[in-house]
């Protein structure tokens, strides 16, 4: 990626969004840039309506997602919107105003008062009832007391507030102070210096029945926690941006500070951290138009994901800026200040998390993919040829299975369906919903891909069907003790020989090599070239002479990897695939008919389930619930990226940047699920065959999840280089 490129990190997803997300920002560039803002801190603060806000009402950019007339957009759209008038540090009421039209909207209030906003009125919304008490009338509710600090309470038209009523149950209703309600706002020295934090006193405050909204505390705080999360957004991708186009420029000890490798996983992994958030706010967005149970799981996910890593990375940013962030005259702090005020009014991050762990428990988040232009008869046909299957056993369903194009529908015929991105999806869902498993030929998925890229006909025939029936497995013998996630430093040697060629050498790591028929191979078949040129790629027999298979015990106990030694093993020409000397860029083929994984979206199930109501637990249910909500919250966002990286390619467009973090992602979430187990058992975990034992078994096999496929270090340094655009070692 070239240094001038933006990272390209936003919640807006298709074509329309991302034109959305251009001109809001354009628009707040020009309108609304920082140092005029600076210039209104003052009366900002008080509850001011900022210069800007008349034009960003006539833009509609207020009112996107109001029904017609006023709107007509969606709340992925607000989403979007709010994004970008959070990466542009936009004062004044417009999240407040936002989270409160929302709020009335999923609560069925009167269109007249959702015509308010249309026309301009300034709005606010409690996250909390605490504070306040309501005791019901005849006409209403008397309501007292003081309430907790509101986002743009000062200043605000219509209050969305909440009140205990003392019964186990709240109740919401609107304050209209334009109308002249006598209640008592008042103004708080607010951290974020843009725009006014208040609280209401109320003495005796007669409600009347027409005031009271159909909302409950959590449909409320789950539309707040959204769209704060979605600001979030924007606030983190303009300090990752800024400090990442800082450390190019920054110099220390002759070098930009950008080619430090700490601070380039440093800024990956802020990178990292804002995709998981930009994931899981377009998730919460997207859920504001189901129903509430969806928008609850959904928004706590945002809240646990979203908001106290902003506030974080505030701070990552200021101390990647050194001195010069930290200082007032800097923007840095005023965006930290934005994503601290976010944080702290959407309340703490465990009761979100036990929220969402009690949750999560009995619901789960729809990952269903909507899928445009499905041919019904397609997916008969799928359900029947799956029931037709069902009839089968062993070898026979598997054979059926591969006739028919099931095992991978994605491969051109005669070997699949050359099924699309969408018929995908439906074989998969219908898998799902059958009790015929689809097949899975592990290695083979990485080995034949390449042979039909670029093997020969002969080679096709040899092996793509005998694969994928289930008669050949296939190793991997690419990694050496030399030449790990440095793939391209191998030192294997094949040299030639009539009628193909003899390798000598060592592969390391290689999984079921013990059991596979063949092997993917890479060797160097001429050193005098530069490293990434002069390897093949090979086809092994593994039961070839000269080549010795020894198990590698992992630390775990088991065998899953071994060492392959090859002692002058002939290999015939015939299993050399594509040129001598061109494996290289073999090696790192994507085919255009890439395989669409729905992995984690089909109804993912943490193993953290099975052990949390073990009566043999050292920890508190309370405990329990906290733990499986993080996790969760983990997990949706991974499910998140995955899906959004899928609805790019239904759409047409490339995959983002998703795919990049994912590894690490999930490798963090890996070993978060493992550890937390083996905390549960406490001293149960240290014993081998105890009931934690399985816990720490899968704790102590984490480490080829973070190495496999390049170690996690590896994977920043590439986030860090080819998307961020680092500069090279």
């Amino acid at each position: 990626m070239p240094p001038d490129e933006e990272v390209p990190v936003s919640i807006a997803l298709d074509p329309d969004q991302v034109a959305l997300a251009d001109a809001v920002g354009s628009f707040l560039a020009h309108h609304a840039p920082t140092d005029r803002t600076r210039e209104q801190l003052d009366a900002l603060s008080g509850g001011a309506v900022p210069e800007v806000w008349p034009a960003f009402l006539a833009q509609g950019f207020a009112t996107v997602h109001l029904p017609e007339p006023h709107g007509g957009g969606t709340f992925l759209d607000l989403a979007v919107i709010l994004e970008e008038a959070g990466r542009g540090l936009l004062p004044g009421p417009a999240l407040a105003a936002a989270v409160t039209s929302a709020v009335l909207l999923k609560a069925g209030a009167p269109q007249e008062l959702i015509a308010r906003f249309a026309d301009g009125a300034v709005g606010a919304t409690a996250t909390t009832t605490a504070g306040l008490t309501a005791v019901p009338t005849p006409t209403g509710y008397t309501v007292s007391g003081t309430s907790a600090p509101i986002l743009g309470a000062p200043g605000a038209g219509v209050i969305v507030v909440g009140a205990a009523t003392g019964h186990g149950d709240d109740v919401w209703f609107v304050v209209d102070t334009e109308g002249g309600a006598p209640i008592k706002v008042e103004a708080a020295t607010a951290v974020d210096l843009t725009r006014a934090v208040g609280r209401l006193t109320f003495d005796g405050y007669d409600v009347p029945a027409e005031s009271v909204v159909a909302a409950t505390t959590g449909v409320v705080r789950a539309v707040s926690a959204a769209l704060f999360a979605a600001e979030a957004v924007g606030v983190v991708g303009w300090l990752v941006k800024a400090t990442n186009d800082y450390a190019k420029i920054r110099e220390q000890f002759g070098r930009t500070i950008g080619s430090f490798q700490a601070i380039k996983h440093k800024l990956a992994r802020m990178f990292i951290q804002l995709q998981i958030m930009a994931a899981t706010a377009w998730d919460a967005a997207r859920a504001l138009g189901e129903d509430d149970e969806q928008v609850q799981l959904a928004a706590a996910a945002a809240a646990i994901s979203c908001l106290p890593v902003a506030a974080e990375l505030g701070l990552e940013a200021i101390t990647l800026f050194g001195g010069i962030g930290y200082t007032w005259e800097h923007d840095a702090h005023l965006y930290w200040r934005r994503a601290i005020t976010l944080n702290a009014l959407i309340g703490p991050v465990g009761g979100w998390r036990r929220d969402l762990g009690q949750r999560s428990r009995t619901s789960r988040r729809n990952f269903d993919v909507e899928l445009i232009g499905e041919d019904p008869d397609f997916r008969a046909r799928i359900a029947e040829t799956l029931a037709e299957a069902d009839q089968l056993e062993g070898q026979q369903q598997r054979d059926f299975l591969q006739e028919q194009g099931l095992v991978l529908p994605h491969y051109p015929p005669p070997y699949g369906l050359g099924a699309s991105a969408v018929e995908q999806i439906v074989i998969a869902q219908e898998y799902a919903k059958s009790p015929v498993s689809q097949p899975r030929i592990v290695i083979g998925e990485w080995a034949l891909p390449t042979i039909l890229a670029h093997g020969t006909d002969e080679q096709k025939e040899a092996f793509v069907g005998p694969t994928l029936r289930g008669e050949i497995t296939w190793c991997q013998l690419f990694s050496e003790p030399g030449a790990g996630s440095d793939l391209a430093s191998l030192s294997t040697k094949a040299e030639r020989v009539e009628g193909g060629w003899r390798l000598t050498g060592q592969k390391i790591w290689t999984s079921m090599a013990q059991n596979a028929h063949w092997g993917i191979c890479l060797a160097r078949t001429d050193s005098s070239l530069p490293k990434h040129q002069g390897i093949t790629y090979f086809l092994v027999d593994m039961h070839s002479d000269g080549l010795e298979v020894r198990p590698l015990r992992e630390a775990n106990g088991q065998y899953l990897f071994n060492e392959v030694f090859f002692d002058e093993v002939f290999v015939p020409d015939d299993r050399v695939v594509g040129e001598v000397n061109g494996g290289w860029r073999l090696a790192r083929t994507t085919l255009s008919n890439e395989r669409v994984s729905i992995g984690g979206m089909l109804g993912f199930r943490l193993p953290m389930y099975d052990y949390a109501d073990r009566d043999d637990l050292v920890v508190t249910r309370e405990e329990v619930n906290d733990d499986l909500g993080a996790l969760t919250a983990e997990s949706y966002a991974l499910a998140a990226m995955r899906l959004r990286d899928l609805m790019r390619r239904l759409s047409g467009l490339q995959p983002g940047v998703e795919g990049s973090a994912l590894k690490v992602a999930a490798g963090w979430q890996h070993v978060a699920v493992t550890s937390t187990a083996m905390r549960w058992f406490g001293p149960l975990a240290a014993v081998g065959d105890a009931p934690g034992g399985m816990s720490t078994h899968q704790y102590l096999s984490s480490p080829p999840v973070l190495l496999g496929g390049g170690t996690l270090e590896i994977q920043l340094n590439v986030i860090a280089e080819r998307i961020l655009g680092l500069p090279r070692d």
